[in-house]
C-alpha cells in the first residue's frame, strides 16, 4: 500500500507540476489502485507512470472545482480504449452525476464497462471484508469531502513450527488457517485457527483530504492515521489569503496532523507562486517545525504509510 502522486499543484498546471490527482496503490492487497481526484491532464500523467487504467477500481472526487475534476471524462474514456473492462465506481459530492451526464451526452461518449457514479455527502460510503471508506465534509468554498481509507485488521502470521510439530504438511490447510478458518484434519481432530495464528496485524489507515480550511472533520478523518495527505497551498505568511480562498497553510496542515495523532504527513496542492525547490523546502521546513514526519509530495513518486 502506498500513495503515488500524479499531480501536486493547485489551481492550474505549471511546467513542473500538474493539478491534483493521486493513486492509492493496493496491488498486494487487491491487485488494483484507487484514484483520488482527477484534474485536467491526469490521463497524460498516467501514461508517464507505471499505472494501468485497467486496474483502476474506484475514483474518489473531493469536490467539483476544475483542478480536481476536469480530467475525469477523458480518463474514463481512455480507460475503455486501453482495455479496461472491470466495473468502475466514481464517488463524489452532489452534482457529480449531473456533470458526467451532460459531458457524456453532449460529447456522445460511451464506455465499454459498467460505470457507476455515486454521489455521497458523508458517513461510511463503501466497505467490504478488508477495507472501509468514510467521507466527511470539509470547509472549502464549495462542498468538499475528505476520505478515510481504513484497512481492517488482518489475521496474524501462521506458527509454522507448531504446525510441523503437529505433523501437518504445507498445503491447502495452511491457506484456510491463514484466513482464520478452523479446519478438520483427516483424523477427525479440529484445529482452531486462533491456536496457530499470531497476534492480528493492525490494519493501516490512509486519510486523503480535499481542499479545506482548518476544521474538526479534517482531524476526525485523520485520527491515528498512518498517512495523512493534506493540502498546503500557502505558507503561513499568507494565512489570511489561504482562509479567504478556503485553503490551508503548511503549518496548519502540520497542526492538523499533530492534533489527529497521525504518524506521517504528505503535503500537496502547492500554489504556483512557489516555483522552485528552495521555496518548497521552506514550506516543508514550516511544517516540520510543528510535525517532524512531514514530506513533500513529488509527482511520479510514492509515499508509504508509517
Amino acid at each position: 500500500m502506498d500513495v503515488y502522486f500524479l499531480g501536486t499543484g493547485a489551481g492550474m498546471p505549471t511546467t513542473k507540476r500538474n493539478v491534483t490527482s493521486m493513486a492509492l496503490r493496493l496491488y498486494e492487497e487487491r491487485g488494483t489502485f484507487w484514484m483520488f481526484d482527477c484534474g485536467e491532464g491526469t490521463q497524460h500523467q498516467v501514461l508517464r507512470s507505471p499505472l494501468k487504467l485497467s486496474k483502476c477500481e474506484f475514483i474518489f472526487i473531493t469536490h467539483l472545482h476544475g483542478d480536481h475534476l476536469f480530467g475525469l471524462p477523458g480518463l474514463l474514456s481512455s480507460r475503455g480504449h486501453q482495455g479496461g473492462t472491470r466495473p468502475l465506481t466514481v464517488f463524489g459530492p452532489p452534482g457529480l452525476g449531473d456533470y458526467m451526464k451532460i459531458v457524456f451526452q453532449v460529447s456522445h461518449s460511451e464506455v465499454p464497462y459498467p460505470l457507476l457514479i455515486k454521489e455521497v455527502d458523508g458517513g461510511v460510503i463503501w466497505s467490504d471484508d478488508a477495507f472501509s471508506v468514510t467521507a466527511l465534509p470539509l470547509d472549502h468554498r464549495v462542498p468538499c469531502l475528505g476520505y478515510r481509507v481504513q484497512e481492517k485488521d488482518r489475521p496474524g502470521k501462521l506458527k509454522f513450527e507448531l504446525l510441523k510439530e503437529k505433523g501437518i504438511p504445507p498445503g491447502p490447510v495452511y491457506g484456510q488457517l491463514k484466513q482464520g478458518l478452523d479446519v478438520q484434519l483427516p483424523d477427525g481432530e479440529f484445529l482452531f485457527a486462533a491456536s496457530v495464528l499470531g497476534e492480528p496485524i493492525p490494519g493501516r489507515t490512509v486519510t486523503i483530504l480535499g481542499d479545506t480550511r482548518p476544521c474538526e472533520n479534517a482531524v476526525r478523518l485523520a485520527r491515528n492515521a498512518n498517512l495523512l495527505v493534506h493540502e498546503a497551498t500557502f505558507m503561513e505568511d499568507r494565512v489570511q489569503h489561504a482562509h479567504e480562498f478556503g485553503h490551508s497553510t503548511a503549518k496548519q496542515a502540520a497542526l492538523a496532523a499533530e492534533r489527529a495523532g497521525a504518524k506521517k504527513l504528505a503535503l500537496t496542492h502547492f500554489s504556483s507562486r512557489y516555483k522552485d525547490e528552495e521555496q518548497l523546502n521552506e514550506l516543508l521546513t514550516e511544517a516540520k517545525e510543528v510535525f517532524p514526519e512531514s514530506y513533500l509530495a513529488e509527482e511520479f513518486e510514492a509515499i508509504e504509510p508509517a
